[in-house]
C-alpha cells in the first residue's frame, strides 16, 4: 500500500511539473510578450470602454467631473484611470439589474414568490447591487488611508535624517519617495507626483496642500500645513520636523493600542457563539449522561 500511494504520489507530481514546464512560456514568447504586452493592455481597455461606455452614461451625473467630490474620492482609492470611471458607473447600470434578476431567479419557486414581500426582495437585492460598488470605493480608500498613516511616520523620520544631513526639502522628499518605496508603494506614488509638480513649477504650498487631499490623511494636512509655516515665519525645517515625527510616532503607538484595545470585545461575540457551548458540553457533556443513565431507571421504576 505504500509503494502503491509512493507510485501515485510520483505520478500526479511529475505531471505537474510537466504541465508547469509546457504552460510556460519560452524565452522567446517571453520577449514577445514584453513587446506586445503594452498592445494587449490597451486592446483590453478598448474593449472595457466599449462595453462599460454605453452603460455609464446612464448613470454618470451631469457636472464639471474635475471638481467633483466622486472624482477626490477616486484619487484617495489610487483609482486615476478614466476607466475607473468607467467601470464604476457601468457597475452602478448593471450590478441593480442583476442583482434583481438574481432574486427574482432564487425566489421563484420559493413560499415567498408572491405579494409584497416577493417585491420587497426584488428590491433589496437591487439597492444592494446599486451601492455595492460605493461600499467598494470606501473600503479601498480606507484601506489606503491605513496604508499611508502607517509608513508615513518612518517617511518623516527619513525627511529628518534628509535635511539633517544637508539636503533641501525637494530633495529630501525625492529621496524619501525612492527609499519608501519598498515599503509603501502610494506613499512613494504621492510623494512622487508632489516633486512632479513642484519641477512644473508649482508652488511648494500647492503642491502640499494637493498631497493632503489626494490622501486624505489628517496628519499629511498637518504636515504640510507645518511646512507652509515653516517657510512663511523663516522657522527650521529641521525642528519642526523632529517635532512633527515625534508627535506622528505617538499617534501610531496610541491608534496601535487603541486598536489591540478592542481586541477584546471584539472576541467576546465569537467566544460567547462558537467556543463557550462547545466548552460547556465537553466539560459537562460526561456528567449529563451519567445522571441520566442513573436517574431515569430510578424514574421509570417509580
Amino acid at each position: 500500500m505504500l509503494i502503491l500511494s509512493t507510485l501515485v504520489f510520483l505520478a500526479v507530481a511529475l505531471a505537474v511539473a510537466a504541465f508547469a514546464v509546457w504552460a510556460s512560456p519560452s524565452a522567446g514568447e517571453q520577449r514577445l510578450q514584453a513587446i506586445t504586452g503594452n498592445a494587449t493592455r490597451e486592446g483590453w481597455q478598448e474593449t472595457l470602454v466599449r462595453v462599460a461606455g454605453p452603460l455609464a452614461r446612464l448613470t454618470t451625473p451631469s457636472g464639471d467631473w474635475d471638481r467633483s467630490p466622486l472624482r477626490l474620492r477616486f484619487m484617495q482609492a489610487g483609482l486615476r484611470g478614466e476607466n475607473a470611471r468607467l467601470a464604476y458607473f457601468a457597475a452602478k447600470t448593471a450590478l441593480p439589474v442583476l442583482g434583481a434578476f438574481a432574486a427574482f431567479l432564487a425566489l421563484r419557486g420559493s413560499a415567498h414568490a408572491e405579494g409584497l414581500s416577493f417585491l420587497f426582495y426584488i428590491l433589496l437585492a437591487a439597492l444592494v447591487g446599486c451601492y455595492l460598488p460605493n461600499y467598494v470605493l470606501h473600503v479601498l480608500v480606507r484601506r489606503r488611508r491605513r496604508e499611508i498613516f502607517e509608513c508615513f511616520p518612518d517617511a518623516a523620520d527619513l525627511m529628518l535624517v534628509c535635511v539633517e544631513a544637508g539636503l533641501g526639502m525637494d530633495a529630501a522628499m525625492t529621496r524619501v519617495a525612492d527609499e519608501v518605496k519598498r515599503k509603501s508603494l502610494p506613499l512613494a506614488e504621492e510623494l512622487h507626483l508632489t516633486n512632479l509638480e513642484m519641477r512644473a513649477g508649482g508652488s511648494r504650498e500647492q503642491a502640499l496642500h494637493n498631497l493632503a487631499l489626494r490622501t486624505g490623511v489628517e496628519e499629511i494636512g498637518v504636515f504640510a500645513s507645518m511646512l507652509t509655516q515653516a517657510d512663511r515665519f523663516g522657522t527650521s525645517i529641521g525642528d519642526s520636523l523632529r517635532v512633527f515625527s515625534d508627535d506622528l510616532r505617538h499617534k501610531r503607538q496610541v491608534r496601535a493600542e487603541e486598536m489591540a484595545a478592542k481586541v477584546p470585545g471584539k472576541m467576546l461575540f465569537p467566544l460567547v457563539i462558537c467556543i463557550f457551548p462547545s466548552i460547556i458540553l465537553v466539560m459537562l457533556g460526561p456528567a449529563l449522561i451519567q445522571i441520566t443513565r442513573t436517574l431515569l431507571p430510578l424514574l421509570s421504576g417509580q
